[in-house]
């Protein structure tokens, strides 16, 4: 009932979203003698913040064309290579590099999170990673597109998509995986581990990751601790209403993750917001694309569906089962101590406020057959979560890292 009533309010408000969009085409209209005047502009402002906040946000591109090595500029080819009902992996190139260079570049496999925003929230940290690696990354489908009849997603088939995507792309592959699936992924190179494949990656860097979340728990951590998975059961699953392609899918629904993540710092968001108004209103282009760039990715969200949500909610923030050796791939218990030779770094946020100092680190002790050559902690001062993979402090300080150590490994 609830997707429903988020899907009827979205159609009734359309109506007054498009006569905002035609009332601001007349008010900036050239021909219209006060579009340039603190009047003109402030309607103009008033209205496309109406439109914005109540538009649907559709996933966004990657939208990476080109970048600059070496001082000098190569095309970026983008291609699909391996898909999935829930997920496609996307290849990234360079055209032109010199063959002796391209053979080279190391292979690197950027798993993007599964937690309410597309694999696009990434497209800073792929384009510093494409400065130096050969880039693959997760691109996960909306759940709500999936047809009921290609079957359930849970954490195990994560961990299966992972090593079968370890396997398309090859030996000697690095890892890199950003938040949510640090457990996933880790579990997998377990599992490959255990199973002996010969395509266990190269080198696993871990990025703000909730392996084990009794370390320097957040307010996110105490939520489902206190809670309990009934409480998430009963309030926030729904069923994907129609004409959605996954119709009758039982989801967690991508604009309730985006609640959360809003109200966690509903002051900030709400400041950005009239920050966004008053630049409009002063005619300040650059504040206003800026601002546009962040939030029309940020609200962006896809669902998730149900067996995944509730099983990472309990087997990861409420049974802590990744570090109490209890955690299960299709039903086998998942040895971390089976990883010997695959190098493993970690990177946490001095100020992350959703996943603690220490929660990430915890994989050293849990990988302890990993030699402590192979073992690298890394902390960034001064940035939060979002931080540890993208701005500046990634690009100067934590990309250059990883790639010292991942080229390096073995």
């Amino acid at each position: 009932m609830l997707y429903y009533l988020y899907e009827m309010n979205h159609a009734a408000v359309a109506p007054l979203r498009m006569a905002a969009s035609y009332n601001r085409t007349f008010w900036q209209s050239p021909s219209n003698p006060v579009a340039d005047t603190p009047m003109g502009r402030s309607v103009v402002a008033g209205l496309e913040m109406f439109e914005r906040l109540t538009r649907r946000y559709a996933k966004p591109e990657f939208g990476i064309h080109s970048i600059s090595l070496d001082n000098k500029i190569f095309e970026v080819c983008q291609k699909t290579v391996f898909e999935r009902p829930f997920c496609n992996l996307e290849h990234f190139t360079l055209k032109g590099l010199p063959q002796g260079q391209q053979k080279t570049r190391q292979k690197l496999l950027l798993v993007a999170p599964m937690s309410g925003h597309y694999a696009t929230l990434l497209r800073g940290t792929l384009e510093t990673m494409l400065e130096q690696f050969d880039v693959y990354i997760t691109d996960w489908v909306d759940a709500r597109k999936v047809p009921v009849s290609d079957g359930r997603f849970d954490l195990s088939n994560y961990i299966d998509y992972t090593i079968e995507m370890l396997e398309f792309i090859g030996k000697d592959t690095n890892v890199m995986a950003v938040c949510q699936p640090s457990v996933p992924v880790l579990a997998a190179v377990a599992v490959m581990a255990q199973t002996k494949n010969r395509f266990a990656p190269k080198s696993l860097c871990l990025m703000g990751g909730p392996v084990d979340t009794r370390k320097n728990p957040t307010a996110v951590n105490k939520l489902a601790e206190t809670k309990g998975i009934e409480w998430f059961e009963q309030n926030v699953i729904v069923k994907v209403p129609f004409p959605n392609a996954g119709f009758m899918r039982d989801v967690y629904p991508g604009f309730l993750q985006l609640t959360g993540f809003m109200t966690m710092n509903l002051e900030r968001h709400m400041d950005a917001h009239k920050d966004l108004y008053w630049n409009m209103v002063k005619g300040d282009g650059e504040s206003s694309e800026k601002h546009d760039a962040f939030y029309d990715e940020y609200l962006s969200v896809m669902d998730l569906t149900k067996e995944f949500y509730l099983q990472t909610v309990e087997e990861v923030f409420i049974k802590h089962s990744l570090p109490n050796g209890t955690f299960k791939h299709h039903g086998n218990i998942v040895d971390l101590s089976t990883i010997r030779s695959t190098s493993l770094m970690t990177v946490e946020g001095e100020l992350d406020d959703i996943t603690g100092l220490g929660q990430t680190e915890a994989a050293h002790q849990l990988c302890r057959n990993i030699p402590a050559k192979d073992k690298s902690h890394f902390i960034q001062k001064g940035v939060g979560h979002y931080g540890i993979f993208n701005g500046r402090r990634f690009r100067e300080n934590i990309a250059p890292a990883i790639g010292k150590f991942m080229k390096a490994a073995n």
